[in-house]
């Protein structure tokens, strides 16, 4: 028996709905012509969700999905967070505040939480994501951190998440935007498994079955309507020598070294793709995302939402994350980053600027636990352990 609540709303208006199947909690993500773009209020009721199920005795797992469309969740509603700022409401803030408590409670829950990726996941979709103990992957999910494209850095716990990825594989995608689509969302370690979006519904009958559940019983019931992935070096799109291009480039601390690297390397696709991409991108953000991802390989989870929190602060009061979020969303034109190359942004001046300058607001966590390395991650065999 299920039951859907909709918070006195029509189901079609509301953003986020529950749905309760007997010991199963059904998160719904119900915005889907902004592809489930998360907003202030999508956020605050998913954690008024989350904590009242994480105490109840009757809530045995807890499932995120969307309500259909190509959208899983693409990402925070930038534009009107840009407009907030440029506003200089609080209310901008506010958002990733209150994100970043949300992303950590989901990484720190005891109650088993499952996110269904089965569709565009960027941004914030990952925020929502990728710190679950089970994350799964269907032919129709597309993951992307392209935060670097609109003059912003892959936050969301993307300063935990990535360097922990194996190799350089965490800050190439960091760095670059790359999309990952389907089973190589698995293979490089953002996904734990990979289920046909056909045999969704029936793995969801399953887990309302579970009289007893534990993260082991519960990865073992997904496992049985997962499809095996094997050949890792073969089928996975950036393995095998790709790969090693990629270990040998993105190994160094300064941009100018990496992209120095890939142009002495032989010209490939990978390196035409990493040199375009990177040549694109705000010349700031790529260097903040490169810092930030290297601080965080050596800081807990907790530290790394701090340190985003304080980065978010300097961002709202520059140029590139406007200038980027209203030429991809509003003009659909080139952003004019400011300054434009490379050598134009100093490195000692980005660390003193945007690390070692206080912010004035600090994030307080809903919960004080932590960890340096996910406790769950034997669930992935593609995670670097």
């Amino acid at each position: 028996m299920s039951t859907v609540s909709v918070s006195g709303l029509d189901a079609a208006q509301n953003e986020v709905l529950d749905k309760s199947i007997l010991s199963v909690r059904e998160i719904i993500l119900n915005r889907p012509k902004k592809f489930n773009a998360l907003n202030l209020s999508m956020v605050q009721s998913m954690t008024t969700k989350l904590k009242a199920w994480e105490k109840s005795e009757l809530a045995k797992i807890i499932l995120l999905k969307h309500s259909g469309g190509k959208g899983f969740c693409a990402g925070g509603d930038v534009k009107t967070v840009v407009d907030l700022s440029a506003a200089g409401d609080p209310e901008a803030t506010k958002f990733f505040e209150e994100e970043y408590q949300l992303d950590h409670m989901i990484a720190t829950m005891d109650t088993p939480y499952i996110a269904i990726m089965n569709g565009i996941t960027m941004g914030g979709g990952v925020g929502l994501s990728v710190h679950a103990p089970f994350r799964i992957a269907t032919e129709n999910t597309l993951f992307a951190m392209p935060e670097t494209a609109i003059g912003f850095l892959p936050e969301v716990g993307g300063s935990f998440f990535l360097p922990r990825l194996s190799g350089q594989l965490g800050i190439y995608l960091g760095l670059t935007g790359k999309r990952l689509k389907a089973t190589d969302v698995v293979y490089a370690g953002v996904a734990t498994h990979y289920v046909p979006s056909s045999r969704l519904p029936a793995l969801e009958a399953r887990l309302s079955e579970l009289d007893h559940v534990s993260l082991d019983i519960v990865n073992q019931s997904i496992e049985e309507f997962s499809e095996i992935l094997v050949d890792e070096e073969k089928n996975f799109s950036l393995g095998g020598e790709t790969r090693e291009v990629i270990d040998r480039c993105f190994k160094y601390d300064t941009i100018e070294q990496i992209v120095d690297a890939l142009e002495k390397e032989t010209e490939t696709d990978i390196t035409k793709e990493a040199l375009k991409a990177l040549k694109a991108m705000s010349p700031t953000s790529l260097k903040v995302t490169l810092q930030q991802l290297r601080s965080g390989a050596a800081l807990s989870l907790a530290q790394c939402f701090k340190m985003e929190y304080h980065l978010v602060q300097k961002f709202l009061q520059g140029h590139d994350f406007s200038e980027g979020v209203n030429a991809t969303l509003v003009t659909k034109s080139k952003p004019q980053w400011k300054p434009d190359t490379l050598k134009d942004v100093d490195d000692s001046k980005i660390k003193q600027e945007y690390f070692d300058s206080p912010s004035p607001l600090r994030l307080d966590l809903l919960s004080s636990r932590d960890y340096k390395m996910y406790p769950h991650r034997k669930y992935n065999r593609f995670l670097s352990q």
